[in-house]
């Protein structure tokens, strides 16, 4: 996640920014710089040129969808499956990882909005003893910390106990347990915080657990039936779903290959498609498709879900010492070009995806990669740089 490698799972299950994962540094343009892609016309070409050099560094195949005011536009290279040689469609659905804590974030602030919660509520206020001893005092950890990062709660994904369980063998003995957030979060907490609240900021898929937690303890029922009350039926994500303990994914969808996170994986490639999702809960479960999820960021960003205030405090960001700055469940991103664009990174087993919108939402790309071992980051940010620059900032890596 927030480790400059892909050569765990520990490292990898809910990605900030899969530029902060995968290593590689894309600076950001200076102000004045060419106009956006969408506005120049030359954004669909340098996408697929992105998707090429995707699969060109070693990944089984992506699919990518643009929306602008011109319309819809699809791309696709390598396979969704690479046996039969299908090839990815518009339609697949993917597990879109930590593309959901965008979800969960925006329920708590439509939650706040309503004068239900306070960001600046105590964790231990809604969750009374849960983050309590080993150093931690839910007394002194706000709502607002969990959805920043800046919590210090330690992440569960990056402890031994998650390595062990669901990583290499362990995956694959473990993919259709069930878990509970009670138990997800537990992992992390039988390690001591990362630093004070608010005195730092790192990823924290723990964080998000609990906020999941929060949402259900405010309203009464879990949080993802309040996010498909709130965002999935009113924005027709008709293909949207939390699938809880489901293992399997809704037809079609391309096979989710994976090296399973193990240190110095070798050639042998996984079938990770299925998995009981409930072992990311509100951290990563969410599957989707590229249309739905474009449709979920531009509503977002134009002000459809959320008041201007709880918009603007969604927006507000914080250094995170890296390439990217963080918001609220929501990352921004500066584009060689000038532009900034918001949105998330997600990877869960077999599945790495991102996607992002401009800042009045007219303009947004999704795309999913089929693989989960992408070692370097020119090729994964060339998308972003694709779709809203029209340019690569790096070129791609034959092998």
């Amino acid at each position: 996640m927030r480790k400059h490698t892909m050569k765990t799972r520990g490292r990898l299950v809910a990605l900030a920014a899969a530029v902060a994962v995968v290593g590689g540094t894309v600076a950001a343009g200076p102000a004045g710089a060419a106009a956006p892609a969408a506005e120049r016309g030359d954004h669909r070409a340098a996408t697929q040129r992105a998707l090429d050099g995707l699969v060109a560094a070693g990944m089984p195949g992506v699919a990518a969808e643009t929306r602008t005011p011109r319309g819809t536009w699809f791309g696709t290279s390598g396979h969704a499956d690479t046996d039969s040689k299908r090839k990815r469609t518009a339609a697949d659905h993917f597990r879109a990882g930590s593309i959901t804590k965008t979800f969960v974030a925006t329920t708590v602030l439509q939650l706040a909005a309503e004068g239900r919660l306070s960001l600046d509520d105590s964790v231990e206020r809604w969750l009374p003893g849960v983050v309590q001893g080993n150093g931690y005092d839910g007394n002194k950890i706000t709502i607002r910390q969990l959805l920043n990062h800046t919590s210090g709660v330690h992440d569960m994904v990056s402890t031994e106990e998650w390595d062990k369980a669901m990583n290499g063998t362990g995956f694959l003995q473990h993919r259709y347990d069930v878990k509970t957030p009670q138990e997800i979060v537990a992992i992390g907490l039988r390690h001591k915080p990362d630093f004070a609240p608010g005195q730092g900021w790192t990823y924290s898929n723990t964080g998000f657990v609990l906020a999941g937690m929060i949402i259900e303890k405010v309203t009464g029922k879990p949080y993802a039936s309040e996010i498909e009350r709130r965002i999935v039926k009113p924005l027709g994500l008709t293909e949207t779903t939390f699938p809880g303990t489901d293992p399997k994914l809704p037809a079609p969808h391309p096979v989710g290959y994976s090296k399973l996170y193990v240190q110095n994986p070798g050639p042998e490639i996984h079938d990770a498609t299925e998995y009981r999702p409930s072992w990311s809960g509100a951290t990563g479960e969410v599957v989707s498709t590229s249309g739905d999820l474009n449709r979920f960021y531009s509503a977002l960003l134009q002000g459809r879900l959320l008041p201007r205030k709880q918009l603007d405090e969604m927006l507000t960001t914080v250094d995170t010492g890296q390439q990217f700055r963080y918001g609220l469940g929501i990352m921004s991103r500066a584009l060689t070009c000038g532009t900034t664009v918001w949105g998330h990174d997600g990877v869960v087993w077999g599945s790495l995806s991102g996607a992002a919108v401009t800042r009045d939402g007219k303009n947004a790309l999704t795309f999913n990669i089929n693989g989960d071992w992408l070692d370097q980051s020119p090729p994964f940010e060339n998308m972003f740089e694709g779709a809203f620059c029209g340019t690569a900032a790096a070129k791609p890596v034959n092998r």
